[in-house]
């Protein structure tokens, strides 16, 4: 046997490859660490300035951008990989082929795919035997696949602690899942080629052994450890096949079933494979990641909606193909604006669970402030106390939302009630406390999104706990009979104090049947025909703004690029941020 064939020399080819997979966990832990330096600090510039204009009306000092900051965000943070397009769908005819990341994830990804590559052939002995190196270049990759996994599974939990961490919203968090996804297939079918590429040429080496073929047919039939390996790698496949954003959006409810079975079916295989292998104990920590993950959000759906009285949801027909959801809690929770919640309606949708935009919450009456109170402190207090309702606008689209449509159609006065299970509440990361003039923009059903934010914005100046002093809400929807989804929440909302002083309502028709529904109720709402023109709007919006100035955005892709496109070319004239919002599944 040859030196690089030795026991010894396999055993440092076995440290070489757990020392480079600790370099991964090292770098990524770099990059967390940087990024909650970089939360800290932009947290506590907001916070002194929240503090700092609370009995300022100007607020001029805060309008004047940091030019290095503001290039930054404008080619950086906010720029869209390519051109314009970030949040509107690529599509091939039909077929949805899912969203761009911005330059910035776009650079983070690249330079995660380069170090996984650069350590995958770093080190390998290039110039020995063939068969020494297929078994090296083999370790490597497959050991590099196991260590991926952790990031890959932490990132996909609704319950990832980074969330909060960094600040970073979850759907941020699911593009860099899928991304890692794809980068664990491709070690998983790098280590497997070199493997079975290694089999092969061993078997034909001399005369007197079995064709190659023959070595790995049997080597697959009788060996353990090869065998699951083999499972794992088909799992493997089929997981990055179906997961496919064509496929994910088109049937998601089969995509989610299919992807919890193929999980198990992985982490049991490589349980098996790795057996005797210091690279089992990433697959441990993997599963412990995973169910620790799961059990929690088991805890937390059990002791939401199991007490006294258990969850329930009020369903009705509103016009424009959707739904308003009024869901009675068995527990009161604390939400906070931008939030959302995963429903279950276990006699529609079985198991399964959606995720919705928190529209509306009411306050325990047995908690609401006594009526001695001023009305400016009893708005304040009410949105700071748990709440016993929460209410959702669900649009008709396909699944499970097309199902409890047509039930609620066809019950006696189009209304349901039914046991539900929530979960959350989830999301929350944006805050728009410090910003003087603030821009919300809405698409459709993204309203619900908006409108928590306008209810606190509102409470918060009445009792002088925010900076905002100039709030525009901008809706865009496609017929008048829309404005139905929200009604009683916008009626208490302009009955609300000094709502004259800080807000203002622009709605956008863009599909309207005759020039009579198009009227404005006075000055402060405003109802216009067609699209907006959003440069203009937020070009117009920085000419007067106070402060700093805050945009944010929750609909349909084309609008949150749109705005984004806006902001960017605002940045180095005044000091402008974006906050939009996204559901990436």
């Amino acid at each position: 046997m040859n030196a690089q064939g030795s026991p010894a020399a396999l055993a440092a080819i076995a440290v070489d490859n757990l020392l480079f997979s600790h370099y991964i966990l090292i770098v990524l832990s770099a990059i967390v660490v940087s990024f909650f330096i970089y939360r800290i600090a932009i947290g506590s510039i907001r916070h002194l300035r929240t503090l700092t204009c609370l009995n300022n009306d100007t607020q001029r000092y805060f309008r004047t951008p940091n030019k290095i900051y503001g290039f930054i965000k404008q080619h950086l943070f906010y720029a869209p990989l390519f051109r314009k397009r970030h949040s509107r769908p690529v599509r091939a005819g039909p077929v949805d082929l899912g969203t761009l990341p911005t330059r910035l994830q776009g650079l983070l990804l690249i330079g995660i795919i380069a170090m996984n590559v650069v350590l995958c052939v770093y080190g390998i002995e290039w110039h020995g035997p063939l068969v020494t190196k297929l078994k090296h270049f083999r370790n490597r990759a497959g050991t590099l696949a196991v260590v991926n996994l952790i990031p890959l599974v932490i990132m996909s939990g609704r319950n990832n602690p980074l969330i909060w961490l960094l600040n970073i919203p979850y759907d941020t968090f699911n593009l860099m899942h899928r991304w890692f996804g794809r980068i664990v297939v491709s070690l998983v079918i790098t280590h497997a080629t070199a493997e079975i590429i290694n089999m092969v040429v061993t078997g034909t080496m001399g005369e007197d052994h079995p064709s190659g073929f023959e070595i790995f047919q049997q080597t697959l039939a009788t060996t353990r450890f090869i065998t699951f390996g083999f499972v794992a790698l088909v799992a493997f496949v089929a997981i990055i096949l179906t997961s496919h954003a064509a496929f994910r959006h088109a049937f998601y409810e089969t995509f989610w079933h299919i992807h919890v079975a193929l999980v198990s079916l992985i982490l049991a295989a490589l349980w098996i494979h790795l057996q005797g292998l210091t690279q089992l104990n990433y697959v441990k920590a993997v599963i412990a990641i995973w169910v620790v993950e799961r059990a929690q959000r088991l805890i937390i759906l059990l002791y939401r909606n199991l007490g006294p009285t258990t969850t329930r949801a009020n369903i009705e027909l509103l016009p424009g193909d959707a739904l308003r959801v009024n869901i009675h809690l068995a527990h009161p929770w604390i939400f906070h604006p931008g939030q959302h919640i995963f429903l279950t309606i276990p006699s529609i949708g079985l198991h399964t669970a959606h995720p919705f935009s928190l529209a509306w919450s009411e306050t325990l009456p047995q908690l609401a402030p006594s009526p001695d109170l001023e009305k400016d402190t009893l708005n304040s207090d009410i949105l700071s106390l748990p709440q016993t309702s929460l209410s959702l606008v669900i649009r008709r689209r396909s699944g499970f939302t097309n199902r409890l449509y047509t039930k609620c159609a066809s019950a006696p006065n189009t209304r349901l009630s039914l046991p539900a299970l929530v979960e959350g509440p989830y999301g929350g990361s944006h805050d728009f406390t410090s910003y003087g003039t603030i821009m919300l923009f809405a698409g459709g059903v993204g309203i619900t999104h908006q409108l928590p934010f306008v209810r606190s914005l509102l409470a918060g100046y009445a009792s002088g706990t925010v900076a905002a002093r100039k709030v525009t809400l901008i809706w865009v929807i496609q017929a008048p009979e829309h404005l139905e989804w929200i009604r009683p929440w916008m009626t208490s909302i302009l009955a609300m104090p000094k709502r004259r002083d800080l807000l203002r309502i622009q709605l956008f028709v863009t599909r309207p049947r005759n020039s009579r529904e198009i009227h404005s109720p006075s000055a402060t709402v405003q109802m216009f025909p067609g699209k907006p023109n959003v440069e203009k709007l937020v070009e117009m919006e920085c000419r007067e703004q106070i402060g700093a100035m805050g945009v944010g955005v929750c609909g349909p892709g084309g609008l949150g690029d749109d705005v984004r496109e806006a902001v960017r070319k605002r940045q180095g004239e005044r000091e402008v941020d974006l906050l939009e919002e996204g559901f990436g599944w």
